[in-house]
């Protein structure tokens, strides 16, 4: 039986004030390891998600405490179980999302139909429950102990610290681009250019839709968004009647906004007859009310996605490899964790901050 000659430390929110830079570096007990299907991965660099941030101050609700955060983790496989899916071995570069578990029995719905995402079991990849009732934690740390079935082989063509923040920020956006029929003929809004929707102006100039608008609040992201590929940029608070100039001028509108301030009603003018909103920010509030009119008129549908499944990651991790789709990164060495989720909180990521473990071979 193979055992670790290493020990699992991260970075280790205690309470809800940790947020603000208060982090505590310090050991933790991982699940118990399945000797057919977990892996261990030493961690070489894990995304900063905005998830971590509601995570971290409880602003989804009550968090488990202590937690490590982190869901965009890249690193090496250390140890395998015998019966590890993904072909996963000892030595791959390998990486793991938001996801950590499902149920996976053949009478789950969710689990049966490739959407593991949607299992009334998910287990996160952070702060939460397994079904022996051990607490996962994330990559904030220098190992991650996790189920093979959300673990992924990283293509050589992608660097690590550009495929940690798709694993979880690349495949939200991704997924609800996919199945939506983002392609040739359709015009794909992107509301939010942030951290995820930088992605979605890139995934959807992947999948090659005819015409891809960056919607973010005001112009100075303008310029970055037209080289990430975007044809057109809206900027929501300085063009004047923006929502009457471009009425009905999309198809498919991908929402990563997470204020419930945003100007909803005017968001859904944008689309056209039988045009669709998905929406994956995830404010903390409920959003603004709107006239179901704005729907019943034009055939106009409504909908949310939550990350996506594992088989949706691995063609996410294609198309980016073969059509060059490159994360615009801020790199920060893992022993500055807790400046660099200040940084993000503030709004300074552009787009995506990843933290680099030095004493695991990654450069800042």
């Amino acid at each position: 039986m193979a055992t670790e000659d290493y020990t699992f430390q991260g970075w280790m929110g205690l309470d809800k004030e940790c947020v603000k830079g208060k982090m505590v570096w310090q050991s933790y007990t991982p699940k118990p390891f399945d000797e057919e299907h977990d892996v261990d991965i030493k961690i070489t660099h894990c995304g900063i998600c905005g998830s971590d941030i509601h995570t971290l101050q409880s602003g989804w609700g009550p968090t488990i405490y202590p937690c490590c955060v982190g869901h965009e983790i890249v690193g090496t496989a250390v140890r395998v179980g015998s019966k590890a899916d993904n072909g996963i071995k000892v030595g791959d570069r390998v990486g793991v999302g938001a996801q950590s578990n499902s149920c996976l029995k053949p009478d789950c719905e969710e689990c049966s139909a490739g959407v593991e995402q949607y299992c009334s079991h998910r287990v996160n990849t952070y702060a939460s429950k397994y079904p022996d009732g051990s607490v996962s934690y994330g990559g904030y740390a220098d190992y991650a102990r996790v189920p093979s079935h959300f673990v992924f082989k990283i293509p050589d063509a992608i660097p690590s610290e550009e495929a940690a923040p798709m694993l979880c920020g690349g495949v939200t956006v991704y997924a609800p681009l996919e199945k939506n029929g983002c392609g040739p003929g359709k015009r794909v809004g992107i509301i939010g250019v942030g951290g995820l929707g930088h992605f979605g102006v890139m995934f959807a100039k992947a999948l090659g839709a005819d015409k891809v608008v960056g919607i973010s609040r005001r112009s100075d992201k303008r310029k970055d968004v037209l080289e990430m590929g975007a044809d057109e940029y809206i900027a929501t608070s300085e063009d004047a009647d923006w929502f009457k100039k471009h009425a009905g001028s999309l198809d498919l509108i991908v929402c990563t906004v997470s204020s419930p301030k945003m100007p909803f009603s005017e968001y859904l003018s944008l689309l056209d007859t039988g045009g669709k909103f998905i929406q994956v920010g995830a404010p903390e509030d409920l959003i603004p009310a709107f006239s179901v009119f704005q729907l019943i008129l034009k055939g106009i549908s409504i909908g949310g996605s939550i990350i996506g499944s594992p088989e949706q990651i691995k063609r996410m991790l294609d198309l980016a490899a073969k059509k060059g789709v490159h994360t615009w990164v801020n790199k920060k060495p893992m022993k500055e964790a807790n400046q660099a989720i200040v940084e993000m909180e503030e709004g300074k990521a552009r787009y995506r901050i990843v933290l680099c473990n030095e004493k695991h071979g990654a450069k800042v």
